[in-house]
């Protein structure tokens, strides 16, 4: 994957909120990429730009292999129908027999007589499991990843973290995640945002320790 002078801003009535400013890297293939940066530098922006869902202000992204939808993004679920409903339509989409991504997806997201009711009486965990859930169940070359593996309860967290190990063996994955213990089990190297720039790091420890001497300089994440 490469992003090639890539820009990206939200303009709001009082300032302009830039995401990426001009920016250039290279993904080589095989590498499990984390993503670090503190609250509201653009880390789910990055992983929409990486996925398609949003668009570059400037620039080009190239992609190759089959990528994921990001695994927390609930917003491509038709609220009015059910998460079955849902599951069968996003299935079709990708060419998939919805039965056996069925059976998957409601066993893993655990959420009982939930499954047949609309999505709009969901909590946003519930979304998060069902999104989770549902791009576990379709094989793709890399996986994105937005702070998923925090939702829920301890025993659902480390089934994820179960189900993320299993995925890592046969694709890569690019992971949001504010847990360094996360980042070191499934990533082997990093990409730091900070105000509109990004450096790639080849090594976790480095992509962590950058980080790291951000939150300290600004006090804050």
């Amino acid at each position: 994957m490469e992003f090639v002078r890539v820009s990206k801003a939200f303009r709001t009535s009082r300032q302009t909120k830039v995401i990426l400013d001009d920016v250039s890297f290279f993904i080589p293939q095989g590498r499990n990429l984390a993503i670090l940066g503190r609250n509201g530098a653009g880390k789910s922006t990055l992983i929409r730009l990486i996925a398609g869902a949003e668009k570059p202000d400037r620039g080009a992204i190239r992609r190759s292999g089959a990528i994921s939808f990001p695994m927390a993004l609930s917003s491509f679920f038709i609220s009015s129908l059910s998460a079955r409903q849902n599951v069968i339509f996003v299935s079709r989409v990708y060419g998939y027999e919805s039965r056996e991504v069925m059976a998957y997806v409601e066993a893993f997201c655990e959420i009982g007589s939930y499954f047949d009711m609309p999505i709009k009486t969901f909590s946003s965990g519930m979304r998060a499991r069902l999104a989770f859930g549902l791009s576990l169940a379709f094989r793709f070359d890399t996986y994105l990843i937005d702070e998923v593996t925090a939702v829920g309860d301890a025993a659902f967290r480390q089934k994820a973290q179960n189900e993320l190990n299993k995925r890592i063996r046969d694709a890569n994955i690019i992971l949001v995640s504010h847990n360094n213990d996360v980042l070191r089990d499934s990533c082997d190297c990093g990409l730091v945002l900070n105000n509109g720039t990004v450096t790639l790091h080849d090594d976790i420890e480095s992509a962590i320790q950058a980080y790291n001497d951000i939150i300290q300089k600004n006090g804050h994440e």
